[in-house]
């Protein structure tokens, strides 16, 4: 049983545990019936007919690939759930078979000891929106038409756009109609659109019933499983509108690239009113002039048969005294009752205090994980809100080296900070794996401001393997992956946090990817595989990915490193004598193939090379213990 405890995560020994997991799987947000790779359109639009049996794998390759997760050292996995996977067929309609299949799968993690988190996985709302999470038929609720979506602009979809989907496109739905209003309507709908009801429902509670209602059937379905951990809250969510001062700007300006309308271009795109909107590069080029599309000059309109735009019927734009339509209230979502609005403060934590207090109901026991919006979705009002419900909760945000991620370049002396104010570039190899550290600590520090101290861990993190247009598949030479991968992950032990890789995908190819907007991040693909049969065999960057880790500690840890050319793993820790279990630790054969020799200090040692584990036990009063792990002379 894990739980919360002051700083840091606890065994039911009373040790500090750093959970080390991995993301399952990329794959998951799409459905496996039909096929739901994102550059697959057939079928696409009929929503209420698929099913997510077999995501992350089928029942009868369990086995194999949760041998090979725990044989590479991760002793959790972060379990993708997306809301649409238990109710895609309409509210309140539960696919039992798939609740059926999650039991059976975690039963067998459950059986080869491996932890489990449970994530209610979106992007950018919905796979109709250009991400994944939400069922369609939310959309219709509000009354929107998934099928115009391209045409007004309020998405831009794989399915529909086609190939080649521009890189890294899809955070960029966050700024537009489609995904901006759902989250609206989630997060703030009773305030902002009070005129919108579900069968006599503020259309903000039927939404937030919906989800945690889902969860809670998962919940309810798992709670006899002794290996699941806890529960995310939301993956990634956006604040839509909300707080924003004008609307003249962008929902999230950070990734507003390809076709961007502002926030009052999009209304009125939706409704049916061309266009002239900028398109934006992902790189600007500073001497180049800004490029204006027209956009729905057909005029179409997104609404259903039936349903008035919703935001001209709030009033927040119409026909202006010019005769011509304008914003009329463009202070609209930034005043709630002449008060300054604050999503953090007013919308997000109240949303996350009703899902922990009605998912408790099913998982009393359950560590719950905050996953706060990322910073590239962030917008003003942002506060340090205190949340009530700290009890056994963890602070779970995501971490990425944003350049490498955003252009699928690695450069090593190069690197991009986009958790400050402003996006801020560093120079130099070690100044650079000098702000990572930093980038991760600060997280860790928001940890330490909410709710008087909450655990850190990193729910995301990884790297693309399609570097520099996927030259490695080509060469099968992964070195530069390798690097990227080692910078990532010692930035993660320098501040001793505890994470989960983004990701491991079954189904990965080289062509496709993780089968999702073009994204490669998985560890493991089948086309990587020689044939040799072994459990390394179709791992990416395993060098890097594959490394000695602690995974409990019998006191509090003070420092950690690895370092992959000399192979040389060091840790330190302060000892709580009233703790009988030992300190554990993961040392993998594939780092020291002819065995290891350890030096350490006010302890002794226990190798298990088997099952690749190493036990320490205190036999000594040192103050602080340290070890040593080195490659045998």
């Amino acid at each position: 049983m894990i739980k919360a405890d002051g700083k840091w995560l606890k065994d039911e020994h009373g040790r500090t545990v750093l959970l080390r997991g991995v993301n399952l799987g990329g794959s998951s947000k799409v459905p496996r019936t039909p096929d739901g790779a994102t550059h697959i359109r057939q079928g696409f639009f009929d929503h209420r007919n698929v099913s997510f049996v077999g995501r992350p794998f089928p029942l009868e390759e369990a086995d194999k690939h949760l041998r090979r997760i725990r044989a590479w050292g991760f002793s959790t996995i972060r379990l993708l759930v997306p809301w649409e996977a238990v109710e895609h067929a309409g509210p309140g309609l539960y696919d039992r078979a798939y609740l059926d299949y999650l039991c059976w799968l975690l039963e067998k993690a459950e059986e080869m000891g491996i932890q489990v988190i449970i994530d209610p996985h979106q992007d950018v709302w919905s796979r109709f929106s250009g991400g994944d999470g939400a069922p369609g038929w939310t959309f219709e609720l509000a009354g929107m038409d998934i099928r115009r979506f391209d045409e007004t602009c309020a998405a831009l979809v794989h399915q529909v756009h086609g190939d080649p989907l521009p890189r890294m496109i899809w955070p960029s739905n966050a700024n537009r109609f489609a995904c901006a209003t759902m989250f609206t309507l989630f997060f703030g709908g009773n305030h902002f659109a009070p005129q919108l009801r579900v069968d006599g429902t503020p259309i903000q509670e039927f939404l937030q019933a919906h989800f945690i209602g889902a969860m809670a059937q998962v919940a309810s379905r798992l709670k006899r499983l002794t290996n699941i951990v806890g529960y995310e809250t939301l993956n990634e969510p956006v604040r839509g509108y909300i707080g924003a001062p004008d609307l003249d700007g962008f929902v999230a300006p950070a990734v507003a690239f390809g076709r961007c309308p502002t926030i009052l271009e999009g209304m009125m795109l939706a409704a049916g009113h061309p266009q002239e909107v900028v398109e934006r590069e992902m790189l600007p080029r500073p001497l180049a002039r800004p490029k204006f599309i027209v956009i729905n000059a057909e005029q179409i309109s997104l609404w259903l048969d039936g349903h008035d735009p919703i935001w001209q019927r709030h009033g927040v734009w119409g026909m202006g005294p010019n005769g011509a339509y304008d914003a009329l209230r463009p202070d609209y979502f930034s005043q709630v009752g002449g008060r300054s609005v604050a999503f953090d403060r007013d919308y997000f934590y109240p949303f996350v205090e009703r899902y922990v207090r009605e998912m408790r109901k099913a998982a009393p026991d359950a560590v719950f994980f905050l996953n706060p919006p990322p910073s590239v979705f962030a917008g003003p009002g942002g506060d340090k809100c205190p949340l009530i419900c700290k009890h056994n909760m963890v602070h779970a945000p995501h971490w990425y080296d944003h350049l490498t991620l955003g252009f699928q370049r690695y450069i090593p002396w190069l690197g991009l900070d986009v958790h400050q104010s402003k996006p801020r570039w560093r120079l130099g190899r070690d100044r650079v794996r000098r702000d990572f550290v930093s980038q991760v600590g600060r997280l860790k520090q928001r940890s330490a401001e909410l709710a008087e101290g909450l655990p850190t861990w990193i729910g995301e993190t990884g790297i693309p393997f399609n570097l520099n247009e996927g030259q490695a598949f080509e060469t099968g030479d992964f070195a530069l992956q390798v690097e990227a991968m080692d910078d990532t992950l010692q930035a993660l032990e320098a501040n001793l946090v505890g994470y989960a890789l983004w990701n491991y995908t079954p189904d990965n190819n080289n062509l496709r990817g993780d089968q999702w907007n073009g994204e490669d991040l998985s560890i493991y693909s089948p086309a990587q595989e020689t044939g040799t049969g072994e459990l390394d065999d179709g791992g990416r960057a395993l060098e890097a990915v594959v490394r000695p880790h602690v995974l409990a500690v019998a006191g509090e840890p003070v420092q950690m490193s690895f370092d992959m050319t000399t192979k040389i793993f060091e840790f330190k820790f302060l000892p709580d004598t009233e703790i009988q279990a030992p300190t554990e630790f993961y040392v993998p054969n594939l780092q020291y193939p002819n065995g290891y020799r350890v030096r350490a200090t006010g302890g002794t040692c226990e190798p298990d090379d088997e099952n690749q584990r190493l036990t320490y036990r205190i036999d000594s009063n040192c103050s602080v213990h340290s070890l040593r792990i080195e490659p045998a002379p």
